[in-house]
């Protein structure tokens, strides 16, 4: 069997403020391979973004705390290399595509400056205006010239997308972080950055590792899919498997709220979860779902479960 490109085990990540120390991700485990396309689905304040910053270390350490597990990339832990060790990852075999471009790309900088800056960085004796050019139309942005010449806000959010895109490939990346990357895109253009993402991943045999809270977007996207909750993994699985038939309720929540364009008389109207994700600070006894939870047993409120075959639930068990 081929190694895990990435392994995070038992991942707890905290942060402090005021000299309080708040966990915000709770022993949370995932594997993406080499070539695979691994989702993490979850509400916003899940810990999803947290965790994929993670990877790479991005977050201040003189706030941020690992209290323990391992990032494994390719066997190496992240959490034990040098800064020295850890800049020759970042950006060259481990990129990032953010969510919100506009606020990615620098906005007193035109594209040109931004890329060649890249390129520098990350790479050696390479041709640069050749390298941004094939870059430029690798994202489908033929008209290179007038795209190197803007600045951020000159472009349409489709193709700053395209932009960052284009800079997290600089390098060739084994793995690409991308962080709800179709966030504040219309309709249309979230399905021309997913195919563009597909497209990438299967020229370059890429990893990429999808956040979103959006499922309707991972059908014949993703091979793999993990549900987080309150900074934990609560279910895990094959896409089709977890999207036709979910177990734990949250993930059940999340499928029904799903729109549907043909309404059986099951679907006559959306589905919403009730209540609110409780922040770091309040999160609850025993499973951290339960206050929200339909299918409340009295063990729920009291120990939190383990997670065991796929899923981390009293009743699933």
């Amino acid at each position: 069997m081929t190694s895990p490109l990435l392994h995070i085990e038992d991942l707890s990540v905290a942060f402090t403020a005021d000299s309080t120390t708040t966990r915000v991700v709770d022993k949370v485990s995932l594997t993406i391979n080499p070539g695979e396309i691994v989702a993490l689905v979850g509400e916003s304040g899940s810990g999803k973004s947290v965790s994929a910053c993670s990877i790479a270390r991005l977050h201040d350490e003189n706030r941020c705390s690992y209290e323990s597990g391992k990032i494994l990339f390719k066997k190496s832990n992240i959490l034990k290399l040098s800064k020295k060790e850890l800049q020759n990852i970042r950006g060259s075999k481990i990129s990032y595509i953010f969510q919100e471009p506009m606020r990615a790309l620098n906005p007193l900088l035109k594209i040109k400056s931004q890329l060649i800056e890249t390129i520098k960085q990350h790479t050696s004796g390479v041709n640069i205006p050749e390298r941004i050019n094939e870059l430029l139309i690798s994202v489908g942005l033929n008209d290179t010239n007038r795209i190197l010449n803007s600045y951020p806000h000159e472009l349409s959010g489709g193709m700053q997308q395209r932009v960052m895109i284009a800079i997290a490939l600089v390098s060739s990346p084994e793995l690409i972080i991308a962080d709800e990357p179709t966030t504040a895109l219309d309709v249309t253009t979230q399905k021309k950055i997913i195919d563009l993402l597909l497209e990438i991943q299967k020229k370059n045999d890429i990893a990429i590792l999808l956040i979103t809270h959006n499922l309707s977007l991972l059908q014949n996207v993703a091979n793999r899919i993990y549900v987080m909750y309150a900074g934990s993994i609560l279910e895990y699985g094959d896409t089709d498997s977890l999207l036709s038939n979910p177990q734990h309720p949250y993930t059940k929540g999340l499928v029904a709220a799903i729109p549907r364009i043909q309404k059986t008389e099951e679907h006559q109207k959306l589905y919403g979860i009730p209540g609110f994700i409780p922040s770091a600070k309040e999160w609850p006894t025993g499973c951290k779902f339960h206050p929200r939870c339909k299918e409340i047993i009295e063990k729920c409120s009291l120990e939190e479960p383990m997670l065991e075959n796929n899923c981390r639930c009293w009743v699933h068990e």
